[in-house]
């Protein structure tokens, strides 16, 4: 009920927007803008027409708003309407931004568009941008907050509130961060304890010492995992002197969570590792699932080569063709969700070396309780259909059915692991390299069983 009303919503929305802008109403529209949430507004853009989204974006006034919808926007669409407009507009947005949201934006855009909008900031300003612009793609550096709020580790309780009171434009999310003589970071204190505790206590004797900190440079994957391991509403960036750079927040971090996630979805399935796949065009679609699709198609190849070395197999019992595509679907499908689960875990920090064999042989388990349950119910299925045949069949079946599920486990479980292990992204080489090995094997097995097996008989 609720997706609903969210949905009628955001089309009055985008209804109105139309209405006003046939009528060319500025005024009204520019006081819409005002009132609707930057997320509902990048939504409702995705509805527009270059011609729409240039005009409103024309009327959106430098400020925080204009900044959040800039950052929820789509990519692809960040970067149209932003090399579109003269750079001086984007530079003056862009002082209503953090230095991390400036960072993000100008990393989406070409260089020499992005060198003509940083030009145009105080010097200052121009060379912490481009520091932060020289960290690594993806990594803490990008993503932190440089202006963090820091206190001395021995000042008093109520000296750190008093300051605290002072602070307006400090990213701070309910964490105080104390420092040495030196600049150093020295420990964290959480804003409750700080509230909660005697006025004269100084901040080195609540704090906590043992901070988990990262280095700009550090992936930010492993800042999500971070916060995720412990709950944390902020992690630390310091340099290699211990001194704090910034802080990247949890909001951050959620989003990294879901980018990674649907960029790992999208490897493994072929489709590419663009987030925002759906504003390609057909024949850019195409071009990315090429590669992928060929691998399959490849295994393809390969099994029907099989299937013509067995034909003698096949013509003495022309039944057998009947469970082919059952034998190849269900070992692809529980090898996929082998290397599914392990992906995720290798991604989430669940799987590493210390419990991978541990993993590996659970799966290997799973996949032999699946067969001899699944070979069993087509087994017995293949005898009461063919039965004027042979009971050989069944059996055939069953044997082949349960090897390829066990088989199908073990390499959607092992692959992934091998590639992590040499440093290899498994989401985007799993996917290919699983489906046409257990093809191959699949069929291979299969006949091998059925040959065996009817030549005993």
């Amino acid at each position: 009920m609720k997706k609903e009303m969210f949905s009628t919503e955001i089309s009055v929305l985008r209804d109105t927007f139309r209405r006003l802008l046939r009528r060319h109403a500025k005024t009204n529209i520019v006081k819409l803008i005002e009132k609707t949430h930057p997320a509902d507004m990048a939504l409702i853009f995705r509805y527009f027409n270059d011609l729409e989204q240039d005009t409103i974006f024309a009327m959106m006034k430098p400020s925080e708003k204009t900044v959040e919808f800039l950052n929820e926007l789509d990519e692809a669409i960040t970067i149209r309407i932003v090399e579109d407009e003269d750079p001086a507009r984007i530079a003056a947005i862009l002082e209503e931004a953090s230095s991390n949201e400036q960072a993000y934006l100008m990393g989406l855009v070409e260089k020499s568009y992005a060198t003509s909008v940083i030009g145009l900031f105080k010097a200052e300003e121009q060379e912490e941008l481009e520091e932060m612009m020289a960290y690594p793609e993806d990594s803490a550096g990008i993503l932190m907050y440089t202006d963090v709020f820091t206190l001395h580790e021995e000042t008093r309780a109520r000296e750190a509130i008093a300051a605290l009171q002072d602070q307006e434009e400090a990213e701070m999310v309910f964490y105080l961060y104390a420092i040495d003589n030196e600049g150093a970071l020295t420990g964290v204190i959480s804003l409750r304890d700080l509230v909660t505790t005697s006025g004269d206590t100084m901040l080195k004797d609540i704090m906590t010492k043992k901070v988990h900190a990262v280095r700009p440079e550090t992936d930010q994957e492993e800042v999500a995992r971070i916060v995720s391991q412990y709950n944390f509403l902020a992690v630390p960036v310091i340099d290699s002197d211990e001194k704090l750079l910034g802080i990247v927040t949890v909001d951050d971090v959620v989003d990294v969570i879901r980018e990674e996630a649907t960029e790992d979805f999208l490897k493994m399935v072929g489709a590419g590792e663009d987030r925002e796949i759906l504003l390609k065009s057909s024949w850019e679609n195409a071009r990315i699932r090429l590669p992928w699709l060929f691998a399959s198609w490849v295994g393809g190849i390969f099994a029907a080569f099989i299937i013509g070395v067995f034909d003698n197999v096949l013509q003495n019992t022309l039944a057998l063709a009947a469970f082919i595509p059952v034998i190849i679907g269900m070992g692809g499908n529980i090898g996929t969700q082998s290397s599914t689960i392990i992906v995720r875990g290798l991604a989430t920090g669940r799987v590493g070396f210390e419990n991978s064999a541990k993993i590996l042989f659970k799966e290997i388990r799973v996949g032999l309780i699946l067969g001899i349950l699944y070979g069993i119910l087509l087994g017995l299925f293949a005898i009461f259909r063919f039965l004027d045949i042979s009971p050989v069949l069944g059996l055939v079946v069953g044997l082949s059915i349960c090897a390829s599920m066990i088989i199908a486990a073990t390499i959607g479980s092992l692959v992934p692991l091998i590639l992590n292990r040499f440093d290899i992204d498994p989401a985007v080489a799993t996917g290919p390299f699983v489906t046409t090995a257990i093809d191959i094997l699949g069929v291979t097995l299969y006949f091998l069983i059925a040959a065996t097996l009817f030549n005993t008989v």
